[in-house]
């Protein structure tokens, strides 16, 4: 739907910014590209880290790597005199099982297998979208002599809501005037838009770690100096565990939560490859959960269960317990100042198109699936806009009056350091056909084609660069914006950071590695 609007016109340094980011398109497509093919995963996305550190040295920043003590991150400044300091944001991490080809049909990158790591969201476009604003933005600086500082933070692991909390325990955030935050459209009415009141919640995730290291003291002996192994008592052991406690916490999730609202439990299983004999019981065994909730309270409610349902799991199968953080983040708080500021400038701008070559690339798609090619392929939402309350009413239909928030996504640590604008921009998504559903090879390949994802990057990147200016040329919007963000902190509670617990760098997280038979993908071990 395109909505009218009262869009100020562009200052010059603003219109400078859009000019630099039309003439650095061809650049901005190749990154995307680049980190693409990377498809690196959570906490191991080491080449994607320092590419963007060279990067953003080569354009004249001073970058700090691995900040927050996580080797993966890392934060990026440049100043050009006393002044405001605007905050945004690279991510860059992939997911495991998603190694498809930015290709028309279905096929794995080259060399690797389906199981490697690739690109959903795309977090490879989010990045290079927020990095052409940012290059925009310090080029109008210099052009047009405004004064002021920006700040550009590399966020690896957003998959598990993994950087942004320890970079906000560690001050990372503090000191901004504002933060802009960008994501591709993930679920209408969140597409071309920006959030309005209902901002995403609170999240926490932990791996527990069942290790029988002395399985013996499971049972009595029966005194003999050597038992008789094969026929004595065993212990369970580490599988029998992890079983207890998945079986167990499934019950949490049909007890507790709702089937809407956006609440939700997830667990993974973190494989352990332990082999052992068949009378001795498995030492190690590991599962992951994540908890998506509206509210602290409930984050802790739940906790509170899995770690009951793992002590018991522990103490029946002969084991010790480990509970490890992987996130602890907030629910996100509001700015409608900074969220009018984002839609003015995105109504300026105009949703994005997608040409011709884009279609044809996009009905190539629909027949190697067996569908009829579409003369107009796209979702019609993908060139239109729709206003922050408008979208705001179509989300909260099925939530409950008393909900503040929903769904998840770990920006709303920022929220808590900075004003706050969460922008949406449409990225390609196909027509239906029928009821039948599209595979998720299919929008995972989308966000590689450069045709199809470089118009979302484009219009991303001129609309954050746009306010970025803004907020650097408008004290009196500055100052407007950072009352609201005092008056909501304070309404909510003022939250300080939850972050307790260090980097979880030492888990078998999944990785490449180069072998004599070049790049690999590997779980690797301890």
């Amino acid at each position: 739907m395109t909505v009218s609007t009262s869009a100020q016109p562009f200052s010059d340094a603003q219109a400078h910014a859009v000019r630099v980011i039309n003439g650095r398109m061809a650049e901005l497509s190749q990154w995307c590209s680049q980190i693409f093919e990377f498809g690196e995963t959570a906490w191991r996305e080491y080449n994607s880290a320092a590419w963007y550190v060279s990067k953003l040295r080569e354009e004249g920043f001073s970058v700090e790597e691995g900040s927050g003590g996580m080797p993966t991150a890392f934060c990026a400044q440049w100043s050009n005199g006393d002044g405001p300091t605007i905050g945004l944001y690279a991510e860059y991490d992939g997911i495991p099982g998603n190694c498809q080809a930015a290709d028309t049909q279905k096929r794995p990158r080259e060399g690797l297998g389906y199981s490697a790591g690739g690109h959903t969201d795309p977090h490879s476009g989010l990045g290079i979208s927020t990095l052409g604003a940012l290059l925009a933005t310090k080029a109008a600086m210099e052009r047009h002599g405004i004064k002021g500082c920006l700040r550009y933070t590399g966020e690896p692991a957003e998959k598990v809501r993994g950087s942004k909390p320890i970079h906000a325990a560690k001050g990372y955030y503090d000191g901004l005037s504002a933060m802009l935050s960008f994501h591709p459209f993930y679920m209408l009415p969140m597409c071309n838009t920006v959030r309005w009141d209902t901002h995403c919640g609170a999240a926490y995730s932990m791996i527990y770690s069942f290790i029988c290291d002395e399985p013996e003291k499971w049972s009595v002996s029966d005194g003999a100096p050597i038992p008789q192994a094969h026929s004595a008592v065993r212990a369970p052991g580490a599988n029998d565990a992890l079983v207890q406690m998945y079986q167990s916490s499934k019950l949490l999730r049909d007890s507790m939560l709702p089937h809407q609202g956006g609440w939700s439990i997830s667990e993974a299983i973190l494989t352990a490859g332990q082999a052992t004999a068949d009378n001795l019981p498995a030492e190690l065994a590991e599962i992951q959960y994540m908890i998506r909730v509206p509210t602290l309270e409930m984050a802790e409610q739940v906790t509170k269960v899995l770690d009951q349902n793992a002590q018991a799991a522990a103490r029946i199968t002969g084991c010790r317990l480990e509970r490890h953080w992987v996130s602890k983040s907030r629910p996100g708080l509001p700015n409608h100042t900074m969220a009018t500021l984002v839609w003015e400038a995105l109504s300026a701008i105009g949703a994005p198109t997608w040409d011709e070559g884009a279609k044809a690339l996009a009905r190539e798609i629909q027949s190697n699936l067996g569908i009829p090619p579409m003369e107009e392929p796209f979702i019609d939402e993908m060139t239109s806009l729709i206003s922050p309350q408008e979208g705001e009413v179509i989300l909260r239909q099925n939530l409950p009056p008393s909900q503040k928030n929903s769904t998840s996504d770990d920006y709303t640590d920022m929220c808590w350091h900075a004003p706050t604008a969460r922008l949406y921009i449409a990225r390609p998504a196909l027509k239906p056909s029928g009821s039948k559903a599209y595979p998720s090879w299919v929008m995972n390949a989308m966000g590689g084609i450069p045709d199809l994802i470089d118009p979302m990057i484009k219009t991303a990147a001129k609309t954050l660069a746009v306010s970025a200016l803004r907020l650097l040329e408008d004290s009196a919007l500055r100052k407007t914006a950072y009352s609201e963000f005092e008056r909501r902190k304070a309404e909510n509670g003022d939250i300080p950071p939850l972050c307790d617990y260090d980097p979880p760098l030492q888990f078998r997280w999944p990785e490449y590695v180069q072998t004599v038979r070049g790049r690999d993908w590997i779980i690797p071990s301890y």
